[in-house]
This record gives C-alpha cells, sequence and structure tokens, in this order.
C-alpha cells in the first residue's frame, strides 16, 4: 500500500503571496549581484563614502547577505512547487537577514553613513522575512504544499 499525501488546492491569495515573494526575492538577488559584480548601475546609485563603506563590509556581512537573498529566492521556488522545504529554506534566509541586519545596524557605521533611512529598509526585510515563515508554516498547515 502507498502512502499519499493529500495536498488541498491553495486560494487564490496564495499565489498572490508567492508572486510577491518571488518579486520581493528577486529584486533583493538583483541587488546582491549589482553589488558584488560593482556595477555601474550599482555605483550611481551611492555616494563615495557610501560606496567606501560597502567597499570595506567584511566578507561573513556579505556572506549573510547572500545567504538570505539566495535563501529567500530558492524558499520561494519551493513555495511555488508547493513543497513544505519552504520553510526552513525561508528561516535559513532570516538567520542571514538577521546577521546582516547585525552588522550594518550597530557594527558599520550605517546610520551615520545613510541617515535616519538606514533603519526603514532593515526592518521592512526583517518583517518581510518573517511573514514567509510565518506563511510558509500556515500553508503547510492547510495542506497547500507537502
Amino acid at each position: 500500500m502507498t502512502n499519499f499525501i493529500r495536498k488541498t488546492k491553495p486560494p487564490m491569495w496564495f499565489w498572490i503571496i508567492s508572486l510577491i515573494s518571488l518579486l520581493w526575492n528577486g529584486m533583493g538577488v538583483f541587488q546582491y549581484l549589482q553589488q558584488a559584480y560593482n556595477t555601474e548601475n550599482f555605483r550611481v546609485m551611492y555616494t563615495d563614502e557610501q560606496l567606501s563603506m560597502i567597499a570595506n563590509t567584511p566578507s561573513w556581512a556579505i556572506a549573510a547577505f547572500a545567504i538570505a537573498v539566495f535563501g529567500g529566492l530558492l524558499g520561494t521556488f519551493a513555495l511555488l512547487l508547493r513543497k513544505k522545504y519552504a520553510r526552513p529554506l525561508f528561516l535559513v534566509s532570516l538567520i542571514g537577514i538577521i546577521v546582516q541586519m547585525v552588522y550594518n545596524l550597530f557594527i558599520s557605521n550605517a546610520m551615520e553613513v545613510y541617515g535616519p533611512g538606514a533603519i526603514a529598509m532593515p526592518i521592512m526585510v526583517l518583517v518581510f522575512g518573517m511573514i514567509l515563515i510565518w506563511f510558509s508554516k500556515k500553508s503547510i498547515g492547510k495542506g497547500w504544499i507537502s
């Protein structure tokens, strides 16, 4: 006898949230790649002081950035494929977010270089990461992903 895991058809808003997650995490990966390859488009968005701070970011903080964005994108793909391993991928992403934000807010001088706006985006990223973990857990519980 074969055991089948029954999936429940997810509601339309599951797909809407999943697509928003794809856009959000896709933008994060794009930002990471621009920074990693130091593209012209990336450099024109920042002042010399900001570029200097970015260039002097330690490798562990850059690695946390990569883990955050690629973990989020992989989690989103898992969500779209309706796989429950989306949740641990989002958790790995959240850990990357937290490590990166600790560096940006408490170790670097980001507040001095970017001003008060330096805290708005990190909070948004952190909240979105937490929402995706909650959403994937809810999706597992409802049988939308398995």
